[in-house]
């Protein structure tokens, strides 16, 4: 067997090898051997001077030469005072020493403190706050989510939201002042780090944390995984907190749901984003405005969700909670079973039940005295069911799927989807009363649109195309087709009902010229959601109740199924006559507003019971009802 050979390695290798181990060990090292040389130099200076009596009146001690070589050393105008050649000459090899240590001592500390200024500036620093909200990745969604939670912690004397994204710290401080120019008094606290990483998790102080947002990265291949992974490095972390995490995340496919409960367990509630997407968007466009009664009940200016027990109403009816408060809007009961939404009118109040009320703020949720609704104003028409439609959908993306779905639980049988996209779609079907057929065509085509024949069908949905470009690429072909609409429109002397999905809030505004009759937001929505659970993990259970395919939903039906059109009536009344029909009214739609945003687009959610109001045909009663 060859042996390998090796040379000896000579002195200077073997210095040359320690003083590289020396230098990596960093600051500290570099000034211990800056001044372990400085001491053998003077030393030796100091030994030299004292053998050889270079004193020029009298001879000093080691120990005061050695002083006397330290002072040049770290002052070279002590030279000056130095008599004899032979001191001068050795006092100068100190002086000049000392002036390359000092230089290289501050050369030292200056890098070494920019380098700590740097990573203090990237957010590498640990997190020392309390009750905080933490928000863990960055995507589109975050600013809309940061601005809801400042709007929700007005109330908080001191507050503070803690982001913990990849990213470069000082660009996203930059992007958070951009969007977010007054949080009020919430501290917005950004870090730099991996989610992921459960070193980084730690710097962001997961377990002091009041609630924790989980966001999807914008552009991942698979994004549900990355939040299932950063869900998964909370609960399951070593140093994870003894009680339970109070957690938000957005999961975009259904497919991904029984994982994502399997980790989050009873830690966690889970927003179906496609799918909530897909249920608001039908439900869009079979009622114009249902879009923007979800957005006033989802954000935290105006009216919100609350939850009071009411022991002065154990005993009484349902219709009877409604009627007690003249600034809040009962929607339902939250027991020990959990939410019931739209109760029956005479279901009893049983003790230790809570009232889900919609209102301004928690200082107007208060009983008085019952109104007294004037019967003889109460309509007595039949609402008749809907006939087969027809329906056009402008685009495609994941979400076609689920919304035809969603489509079929409420279109009488005989229904049909006409879908125009470039590319084939999925098969879909079968469903079991719509009929779906596609045609190839490019939705920014005008040509392709006239073909179509737009102002033959009931419902028009453009959806973005989200899937294969950038935000605000889809918004613009969204609102290029939009305007095509429009012009078609004007040209026949049609009424189309459209409605839209944007991606960017600040488009909707363009969008309207267009003047279709809904835009659905989908990444506001969702961040109004995740925002309104991450405050309250309770209002999920509403909302998992509210977007259910069973039980009561929010509908925007005609105001004469329940007030004599052109009555002058109060809200007492048409709660009861919603009442009457097994449902529950929570405001009204006055159609002359749809197109005006300053009046929320004619949406009134929650009004004072007592103001009198006049409905006239066209116009809308909101209520909680079954299908």
């Amino acid at each position: 067997m060859n042996r390998m050979h090796f040379d000896r390695p000579t002195a200077g290798e073997r210095f040359r090898y320690w003083f590289d181990g020396v230098m990596s060990k960093g600051m500290i090292a570099l000034i211990a051997l800056l001044a372990l040389g400085s001491v053998v130099l003077i030393a030796v200076v100091s030994l030299v001077i004292t053998v050889l009596g270079l004193w020029p009146d009298e001879q000093k001690s080691f120990d005061e030469t050695f002083w006397s070589s330290l002072m040049h050393a770290l002052d070279s105008g002590t030279l000056g005072g130095d008599d004899g050649v032979g001191l001068r000459a050795a006092q100068l090899v100190v002086t000049v020493a000392g002036i390359i240590v000092v230089a290289s001592l501050i050369s030292i500390i200056s890098n070494a403190f920019d380098a700590r200024v740097e990573q203090l500036r990237k957010g590498h620093s640990r997190v020392l706050e309390q009750d905080h909200t933490l928000i863990l990745g960055w995507n589109s969604k975050i600013f809309a989510i940061v601005n809801e939670i400042c709007l929700a912690n007005q109330s908080r004397r001191s507050s503070a939201i803690v982001i913990l994204a990849p990213g470069d710290k000082i660009e996203m401080e930059e992007a958070l002042q951009a969007k977010v120019p007054d949080p009020g008094r919430t501290r917005l606290i950004v870090r730099s780090g991996d989610p992921l990483d459960l070193g980084d998790l730690e710097v962001a102080s997961p377990r002091a944390a009041r609630s924790i947002v989980i966001l999807a990265p914008d552009g991942a291949e698979d994004p549900d995984s990355a939040v299932i992974k950063a869900a998964l490095a909370l609960t399951n972390s070593p140093h994870r907190k003894q009680g339970r995490y109070h957690i938000v995340g957005e999961i975009r496919h259904s497919a991904n749901m029984d994982a994502a409960r399997l980790v989050g367990r009873d830690e966690a509630d889970w927003v179906l984003t496609d799918e909530l997407i897909s249920r608001i968007t039908v439900q869009t466009s079979r009622q114009s405005g249902l879009s923007e009664v979800y957005t006033e009940l989802l954000d935290f200016a105006g009216d919100e969700l609350y939850f009071s027990e009411q022991t002065a109403l154990t005993g009484r009816t349902y219709l009877d909670a409604q009627q007690a408060f003249a600034d809040a809007a009962v929607i339902g009961v939250l027991s020990a079973g959990g939410v019931l939404l739209n109760p029956p009118a005479a279901r009893v109040m049983q003790p230790g039940e809570k009232l889900i009320l919609i209102a301004e703020d928690d200082s107007k949720i208060r009983t008085a005295p019952a109104g007294r609704p004037d019967m003889s104003l109460i309509s007595d028409l039949v609402h008749h069911d809907d006939a087969p439609d027809r329906a056009l959908v402008l685009g495609c993306n994941n979400s076609l799927g689920s919304m035809l779905a969603e489509l079929d639980r409420y279109v009488a049988p005989g229904s049909t989807v006409t879908v125009v996209s470039p590319a084939a779609i999925p098969d879909l079907g079968p469903y079991k009363h719509l009929s779906v057929t596609h045609v190839p065509g490019d939705t920014v085509n005008r040509s392709v649109l006239e073909s179509l024949r737009v102002h033959e069908f009931d419902h028009i949905v453009v959806l973005s195309d989200k899937d294969d470009t950038s935000p605000q690429r889809a918004d613009a072909k969204t609102l290029i087709t939009l305007l095509h609409l429009r012009e078609m429109a004007n040209g026949l002397g049609a009424e189309l009902n459209v409605v839209s999905e944007m991606l960017d809030d600040r488009n909707r505004e363009l969008a309207e010229v267009t003047k279709a009759d809904d835009f659905i937001v989908s990444d506001k929505l969702i961040s109004l959601m995740l925002s309104q659970t991450a405050e309250n993990e309770r209002t999920n259970e509403v909302f998992q109740a509210l977007f259910s395919s069973t039980g009561s939903e929010i509908y925007l039906r005609p105001a004469d199924l329940y007030i004599k059109p052109g009555a002058i009536t109060d809200f007492h009344t048409v709660v009861e006559a919603a009442s009457r029909r097994g449902e529950t009214a929570i405001g009204y739609r006055i159609i002359a507003d749809k197109r005006n945003k300053e009046r929320s687009y004619g949406i009134t959610l929650n009004p004072t019971k007592r103001d009198q109001l006049t409905l006239v045909p066209g116009d809308k009663v909101i209520v909680l009802a079954e299908s």
